[in-house]
């Protein structure tokens, strides 16, 4: 008897993995959607930076609207429209009846003094307001309309105001500064309220209006990535929003087509100091470029957790249709080596460094056995690293980071940037297309890569999507 209870019990645990069952064996309760993520740094959507805080942010507010970069096409969401004759003076109107979950109204008012507040603060969304859209006036001339009036014409205004980053804050939190209160009980205009105060393990979000076959109450439950991805496929989670790089293999075998991959608003590039001398030949900077095997780190030091560049722009904020792979963001040892050897680059041993970035000794050393110059990924006078974690999906965000960062100048470039940033957003395209031409041949920064996003989810789960800054979006997750 007990030989056979053994052979038995994993036939037993197997069945109810697949029924969607608890080790306890009750299932979960049929409008309950349990979802795995990581811890999030903050659930303040003006300073959140990774993934599981836009994840939560996507759910507990409702932007003024969605863009899609590559299309210029604006999809309102809390606003009716935005809009505008001369790209300087822009009006949004909001839809009628929005509120807080706490019952309070959300009108033009509260953006403007949300803006306002965020503005005056050291956060991450602060650079959006004073010095993307750089407006000389923001005011609400009535309880729907914001209207906002630039220091210069921007096409780019559909793609700033969409960014989850400008989403509004109730009259309370504005009024009590309380930033570290409300990060742990935030009160948004999302379709999901958070039911109590935000734990280190998790929380639980819920539903404010009805919606037919997606779910009531989400259970969110933070822990190790791995972990999670086991317990999704033992059913249960019915939903991990992050797959390890051990598991990516197996990933496409476990879930079949249960799982998603999207673009991330991340990039990562190695900059080059303008200024030093050894780095002040483009021929250098190409030379360095050519020796970085990106798919080789991605599948390594990075734990696939990117996608190797193919052009200047991440794909979260390229404008336009992107094919074929930039020169600079291809692997060529040889051409690498030979450009240097043309410059007559020294062969002393060069700093690699100014900043804690994990993969930069990995590429500093792979670097350095390509095109045969000595590397210390250490601070110094040489290349470094720049990550970049967006706030918006305007391509005009990352340009701006790039230029300060390396403090690239060039004859007519300020000109050209100024065009495209004035064009209007579904026209863009062709003129990012010639700004990312020029800095890929005076190469102020080498592309290196993109983040990528992963979920995988069991089989009660499904209609699961997923967008470059909302991460899944957990209301359109239907259940079973």
């Amino acid at each position: 008897m007990t030989m056979r209870l053994r052979l038995l019990a994993p036939l037993l645990a197997a069945a109810l993995a697949a029924a969607g069952c608890t080790e306890s064996g009750e299932p979960p309760a049929p409008d309950v959607l349990r979802v795995g993520l990581a811890a999030p740094a903050t659930l303040l959507p003006a300073d959140v930076r990774d993934q599981p805080g836009r994840l939560l942010a996507g759910a507990l507010w409702t932007p003024l609207s969605d863009y899609d970069p590559a299309t210029g096409k604006l999809t309102p969401r809390a606003a009716e429209s935005v809009t505008s004759a001369d790209r300087i003076t822009w009006t949004v109107k909001l839809r009628d009846g929005g509120k807080f979950h706490d019952g309070t109204p959300v009108t033009a008012q509260s953006y403007v003094d949300t803006w306002q507040a965020i503005g005056a603060e050291r956060w991450q969304a602060s650079r959006v307001v004073k010095d993307l859209l750089r407006a000389k006036e923001i005011t609400a001339p009535d309880p729907l309309t914001i209207r906002l009036v630039l220091d210069r014409p921007s096409g780019q205004v559909p793609a700033l105001l969409s960014s989850p980053a400008l989403v509004p804050l109730p009259a309370s939190v504005l009024k009590s500064r309380d930033w570290p209160g409300f990060a742990q009980r935030p009160v948004g205009n999302g379709p999901f309220r958070l039911d109590g105060a935000w734990q280190p393990s998790g929380g639980k979000l819920i539903r404010m209006a009805d919606a037919p076959g997606k779910a009531r109450v989400i259970e969110l439950k933070t822990g190790d990535a791995a972990a999670q991805y086991d317990e999704v496929k033992a059913g249960k989670l019915d939903l991990s929003t992050f797959v390890p790089g051990d598991r990516h293999e197996a990933m496409h075998a476990d879930f079949a087509q249960r799982h998603v991959m999207w673009a991330l608003p991340t990039a990562a590039y190695l900059g080059f100091p303008l200024t030093a001398k050894h780095f002040s030949d483009a021929t250098v900077r190409h030379g360095f470029a050519l020796g970085i095997d990106r798919a080789a780190l991605e599948a390594g030091a990075l734990g696939k957790q990117v996608d190797p560049a193919k052009s200047l722009l991440p794909p979260a904020v390229a404008p336009g249709e992107r094919s074929s792979t930039c020169r600079p963001c291809t692997f060529d040892a040889g051409a690498g080596k030979s450009l240097l050897t043309q410059a007559e680059f020294p062969t002393t041993p060069v700093h690699f460094g100014q900043s804690p970035a994990s993969w930069l000794r990995p590429l500093a050393d792979q670097v350095s056995a390509a095109v045969g110059v000595p590397l210390a990924a250490e601070p110094g006078e040489g290349p470094f690293a720049l990550d970049v974690a967006l706030m918006t999906p305007s391509p005009q965000e990352t340009l701006a980071e790039i230029v300060k960062a390396t403090g690239y100048s060039s004859d007519g470039f300020a000109d050209l940037l100024k065009s495209a940033e004035e064009t209007d957003a579904a026209d863009s395209g062709e003129v990012y297309r010639l700004v990312e031409n020029q800095l890929l041949r005076d190469l102020p920064v080498a592309p290196l890569w993109s983040g990528h996003g992963h979920a995988v989810w069991a089989e009660r789960a499904g209609e699961v999507k997923a967008t470059p800054f909302g991460g899944v979006d957990l209301s359109g997750v239907s259940v079973r």
